[in-house]
């Protein structure tokens, strides 16, 4: 297997990645061929996989600008994945030209491809972290430079939390960063769940089995699960809903029928 330019020498391009996986749904060249077999493979039970991610990718833009029109100018996005058109610092920084945005995430294709998205970005920044390991995400360096936790901040995790088992505490994870924000910050969330799906669970469950062939399983909770990640957080209206009805651009009827799948919200720390 031929390893690209852009492959950091330490990954091993046998195994998939959920980032890189993403990243072939979205259209983006940043995969490779076990990637887009495992991506194939989900989509064989849930073809509108990339209509997903779209939604995401389009409530992602629309929260961030949301976020910068409400004067916030400190975006943390973890779990930001390998960078693609419209991203939080393109759209955080038309609107305010002065906004620091750092992004984190576990996958070393996804640190390397956004240093070199951010080269030449004084306002930008990327740290190599975990999102279960929230203290290493707040101590590093680029935080420390970028973002200052006096002042209000939009933490993102969106189709990040799905991705965390409940043995590995998400609720804690999300608690601690809560409690290291400054009031007024606010948490842009989605998250995956087979409301809104539409399929028979069942047929889903196939594409959730691909994750976790992978080692990377794919935790779908319910409307109430996910709406505990905003405890501390008074919700932004329209409050949790699938992701086309978050204060949507064009009209909702218009959308692919896979975009409603899962939950998207914004919370505002009191």
């Amino acid at each position: 297997m031929e390893r690209p330019a852009w492959a950091p020498r330490s990954i091993d391009i046998s195994v998939p990645s959920v980032s890189r996986i993403y990243d072939y749904y979205l259209g983006g060249s940043h995969n490779f061929e076990v990637d887009r077999e495992a991506a194939r493979k989900a989509m064989e039970f849930m073809p509108g996989l990339p209509k997903v991610m779209q939604a995401n990718r389009a409530f992602m833009r629309r929260a961030v600008r949301f976020a910068a029109d409400a004067g916030i100018t400190q975006f943390l996005d973890i779990g930001s994945g390998i960078p693609t058109f419209g991203n939080v610092h393109e759209v955080a920084q038309a609107v305010r030209p002065e906004a620091h945005v750092v992004y984190v995430d576990h996958d070393p294709v996804a640190v390397a491809h956004s240093e070199s998205v951010l080269a030449g970005n004084e306002g930008a920044g990327v740290v190599a972290a975990d999102l279960r390991k929230p203290q290493e995400i707040l101590a590093s360096p680029e935080v420390q430079r970028l973002i200052d936790l006096n002042r209000p901040v939009a933490l993102l995790l969106v189709a990040i939390l799905h991705f965390v088992e409940d043995a590995d505490d998400p609720y804690g994870a999300v608690d601690e960063l809560r409690d290291a924000l400054a009031p007024g910050s606010l948490l842009l969330l989605t998250h995956a769940s087979y409301e809104g799906i539409p399929l028979p669970a069942e047929r889903a469950d196939g594409a959730v089995d691909v994750y976790k062939d992978i080692r990377n399983p794919l935790i779908m909770r319910s409307r109430e699960e996910i709406a505990r990640f905003f405890e501390g957080y008074d919700m932004v209206e329209p409050g949790l809903v699938s992701p086309p009805h978050w204060r949507p651009d064009t009209a909702p009827e218009d959308e692919d029928p896979y975009a409603f799948s899962g939950f998207a919200g914004v919370g505002r720390k009191a």
